[in-house]
């Protein structure tokens, strides 16, 4: 199997298992539901696990796309750098919304007053740091599918459209967040993960014909991996 196919199929899968955490993603407002803590600290645990566990192949297919478009003029390698930085804030979002969030709330609902409202501020601050992360999430892996879609576009590579259609809605996201017309609540984040997800997703088949067609080319048929 080629790298481009490796690659290829990796980021279909960290897509894919983005979208599934965002369809298990319950709201701190559940956490804190009257009966509904245990459940909601159990479904909280799993997308988040799902969401870190889809980090690894994500930058494994972030590379092998970066290695494809590779290029004199290093788009392709400052993409990588940047989804880098979004993919480790991603892990810090995901970790307090999904491990310490659970354990504050807990936390809040045993708690008896006066300790009550010193719980009520950890767990928002907490909300604090989570929103601050996935904001750097956003833009960041906002800013490398552009720069990717820069390089698909000038090299026509891969699907010249997904390029086009990565400038359109990476600066559009970056726009709404930074400008706090988009909340990153769960529909907000929701819908960013759709879109960037859908990209992922095309450019992710692209790739995985590209290796089909690179291994057809060769003598015998054998799958080397690409330069």
């Amino acid at each position: 199997m080629t790298d481009d196919r490796k690659g290829g199929a990796a980021l279909i899968a960290g897509a894919v298992l983005g979208l599934l955490t965002m369809s298990l993603h319950p709201s701190g407002r559940d956490l804190l539901a009257t009966g509904q803590f245990s459940p909601t600290a159990f479904l909280a645990g799993l997308a988040h696990a799902i969401a870190i566990a889809s980090m690894p192949l994500s930058f494994l297919g972030a590379l092998a796309l970066s290695r494809r478009l590779a290029a004199p003029d290093r788009l392709a390698v400052a993409a990588l750098v940047v989804y880098g930085f979004a993919l480790a804030a991603g892990l810090a979002a995901a970790t307090l919304s999904g491990f310490v969030a659970p354990g504050l709330a807990r936390q809040l609902i045993d708690a008896s007053p006066p300790a009550t409202d010193h719980w009520r501020v950890l767990f928002q601050y907490n909300g604090l740091l989570n929103q601050a992360f996935a904001r750097v999430l956003v833009v960041a892996s906002a800013t490398a599918i552009v720069l990717w879609s820069l390089s698909i576009v000038s090299r026509r590579a891969l699907a010249p459209g997904v390029g086009i259609y990565g400038l359109v809605s990476g600066p559009v996201i970056v726009v709404a967040v930074v400008s706090g017309h988009l909340r990153l609540d769960v529909h907000g984040f929701g819908l960013v993960v759709l879109a960037q997800s859908a990209w992922f997703i095309i450019v992710g088949a692209r790739l995985w014909r590209s290796g089909l067609e690179t291994g057809a080319h060769r003598p015998g048929g054998v799958h080397s991996p690409s330069p």
